[in-house]
């Protein structure tokens, strides 16, 4: 081996150098001693590489015996290592789906025992909430369950089948395996189908279906029969039903029965309640009129009840509409919509108004269709009106496919209550014309009780609370008959003409009695009193306005001066021609003498005196004129008439009636006075003072009187 030369030591002092010769030697020798260390070395690496051999040599048998041993040996060891890592690779994935199912199973009990736990008190809304989540969760771990066992008895599956065709373990194990996974496969088939569909989900389901129920059921129309009393039924008495907590409670029920398929349950709970909150509300105002719809049923009712009852249909109408329905469809928006589309929604609020509406169709339809008497247009046009103000509205809250029902049984009353209300007016116009009124004229000529309803009938009709309405109802009428594409008159020009052949056909009806009188007298008292009556109380009203105040002077003023000539005429007039001179007689007396003069003027005197009485006692017992203004006017054109005629045929005749005793012409005005006043007393004759004629004398001293300017005490101016 070459010893390698020690270094020498830093610390020792090197010697002096020597002379170059002795360096050069020193080199030499220096150099020599590592050749004969570097041959040396050589050396003993030959030599062991020849032992290494050689060794070499004594090795190579064992070793070619030792591989071969190995080679037979490791061949099974890696098929069985690669075949346990196949192994445990197929058993790991057939555990991890079970794994995570028995996580699952594993939630839902727990789940399960804290459901179980929850009180059976109706629930606080935090508390509830809580539930809820609970049993999402509880369902969310039952689908899990659900999900997840058929991939777990799959792979489990693939696993025995695996292990019995590798026959990777004993026939014990393998069948222990396929127990197991009978087992799971019972509980798939059986157990998740229960958990699902039974226990504790289902409890809690129907305890969801319970508070939702509860809730819907708490949740109240508060004040309506105040909002009724107080008749505010703007926008201030449209309350939202249920607070915010209460209508996320109750969209979060509907979102996990919808979720576990009970949609139907819930929409149907929905409903029922609602339906019920609805009607509840409405009873509240004790509605019972509305048990009477049948149109038979609605002739039968008192007038006073009918009208009262038609009064509350069109308040509570309003008021369920305005109130309640629009409450329920904000309501059912705010719970159901965001679940559900936007036709679904709709129709459940649909199923609510339904029932209730329905039952105000049918009163509606009823009074409708109820017989046509005259004072029912009022009410008729009280419901038209309403329905008409609320028309857009109605068709606002029940739009969509879900409310066309309704709508269509909206418009349909409508048309109804067009109809009833146009032929009510017409059939009282045929009524008053006299083809339907059998009733007989009034004996003493009074103004019948057909022109003072008609009047007054037309009066009310044109009033600013009626006429609006009476003309689109005659307008709408006109445009269904003509169609559509016509241009029908404006309402007011409709309701003008439609008005006046009313008052036509009271002038025909007024001609018509006239006519069946036979009084001579009566009948031109009984005009006079009807036209008179008809010019004063449509003069300066609404009436009026409407006709038209130059018409109605033209025809009914008219008429009554007219007939107020014919009645001077035939009651007075004939009595005054009683005095008048006839040629004829007068000759005849005067070639007589005064004697026959006389005996021809009192002849005269005394057929007029009786006529005279006559007339009052007719006028007393038979005839009446009931308008004090009527009556004075009449009073001073009689007195004008009749008196001043009397006084000249007394004056005229002075000389032949000289020692007779007449009725002077003061107390005949004073009779005629007390005639139209009412005052007469019922012994007529007494009040016919009579006083001795003038002698001549005295009639030529008041001639004498006269002819100074005096005025005569029997003369009339």
């Amino acid at each position: 081996m070459l010893q390698m030369e020690p270094r020498p030591d830093k610390n020792e002092v090197e010697p002096e150098p020597e002379s170059e010769s002795e360096s050069e030697s020193l080199f030499v020798a220096k150099l020599r001693v590592a050749r004969d260390g570097i041959a040396s070395l050589l050396a003993a690496a030959v030599a062991d590489e020849r032992g290494l051999a050689s060794i070499d040599r004594r090795l190579s048998v064992p070793l070619s015996a030792i591989s071969a041993a190995s080679t037979a040996v490791s061949g099974p060891l890696s098929a069985q290592l690669l075949s346990s890592r196949s192994l445990r690779h197929r058993i790991d994935r057939a555990l991890t789906p079970s794994l995570t199912f028995l996580r699952s199973l594993s939630l839902s009990n727990r789940l399960h025992e804290t459901l179980s736990n929850s009180p059976d008190a109706p629930l606080s809304p935090d508390h509830l909430i809580k539930f809820i989540d609970r049993v999402d969760r509880l369902q969310g771990a039952i689908a899990d369950v659900a999900v997840g066992v058929e991939p777990a008895i799959g792979r489990l599956q693939e696993t025995v089948e695996f292990l019995s065709r590798t026959k990777a373990t004993d026939q014990l194990r393998i069948r222990r395996l396929g127990e197991t996974l009978n087992a799971i496969r019972a509980l798939y088939e059986a157990e998740v189908d229960a958990m699902r569909y039974e226990g504790m989900l289902d409890d809690a389901l129907v305890r969801l279906q319970d508070e939702f129920e509860r809730i819907l059921a708490r949740i109240r129309h508060r004040g309506v029969g105040d909002v009724f009393d107080d008749g505010d039924l703007g926008d201030d008495a449209k309350p939202i039903l249920g607070s915010d907590a209460e209508v996320d409670a109750l969209r979060r029920i509907v979102q996990t029965l919808a979720a576990n398929d009970c949609l139907d349950i819930s929409i149907d709970i929905y409903v029922r309640v609602r339906y019920r909150s609805a009607a509840k509300s409405l009873m509240r105002l004790n509605p019972d009129y509305l048990k009477t719809y049948a149109p038979e049923e609605i002739d039968g009712m008192e007038w006073e009840s009918l009208e009262s009852a038609i009064t509350l249909w069109i308040q509570h109408f309003n008021l369920a509409l305005n109130s309640v329905f629009v409450a329920e469809k904000q309501l059912c928006a705010r719970v159901l919509s965001p679940l559900m589309d936007a036709q679904l929604w709709p129709e459940c609020f649909a199923k609510i108004a339904d029932k209730i509406m329905a039952v105000f169709f049918r009163f509606g339809e009823g009074v409708a269709r109820s017989s046509r008497e005259p004072q029912k247009l009022f009410k008729l046009l009280d419901m038209f009106d309403a329905l008409d103000r609320i028309r857009h509205h109605f068709m606002d809250v029940f739009d969509g496919d879900s409310g066309a029902d309704i709508c269509v049984r909206f418009r349909e009353l409508l048309k109804l209550v067009v109809h009833a209300s146009s032929k009510v007016f017409w059939e009282f116009g045929l009524q008053i014309e006299g083809l339907q009124d059998g009733v007989p004229p009034p004996p003493d000529g009074s103004v019948p009780k057909i022109v003072r309803y008609a009047v007054n009938y037309l009066k009310f009709l044109s009033s600013e609370g009626y006429s609006p309405a009476m003309g689109r109802v005659l307008r709408t009428e006109q445009v269904w008959k003509a169609g559509v594409l016509s241009r029908p008159d404006p309402e007011e020009t409709v309701l003008r003409d439609a008005v006046s052949n009313i008052l036509d056909a009271l002038q025909r009806n007024v001609e018509a009695k006239r006519a069946r009188y036979k009084d001579k007298v009566l009948p031109h008292i009984f005009a006079m009193n009807s036209y008179w009556y008809i010019y004063m109380r449509t003069k300066g009203s609404e009436l009026g306005k409407l006709v038209g105040e130059e018409a109605i002077k033209r025809k009914y003023k008219t008429a009554a001066e007219e007939a107020a000539y014919s009645y001077q005429a035939q009651a007075w007039g004939k009595l005054v021609d009683l005095l008048g001179s006839n040629e004829e007689d007068t000759a005849a007396a005067n070639e007589q003498g005064k004697e026959a003069a006389g005996v021809l003027a009192r002849v005269k005197i005394e057929s007029f005196m009786k006529g005279f009485e006559e007339n009052l006692r007719k006028h007393k017992t038979s005839y009446c004129i009931p308008d004090p203004d009527l009556k004075e006017q009449i009073k001073g054109a009689v007195a004008k008439l009749v008196v001043p005629s009397y006084a000249s045929f007394l004056q005229a005749n002075t000389f032949v009636l000289q020692g007779r005793s007449f009725v002077p012409p003061d107390t005949l005005k004073g009779l005629l006075r007390k005639l139209f006043d009412g005052k007469i007393g019922a012994n007529m004759s007494g009040e016919l003072v009579r006083r001795p004629t003038p002698s001549e004398g005295e009639v030529s001293r008041r001639r004498r009187f006269k002819d100074l300017g005096g005025s005569d005490n029997g003369r009339l101016v």
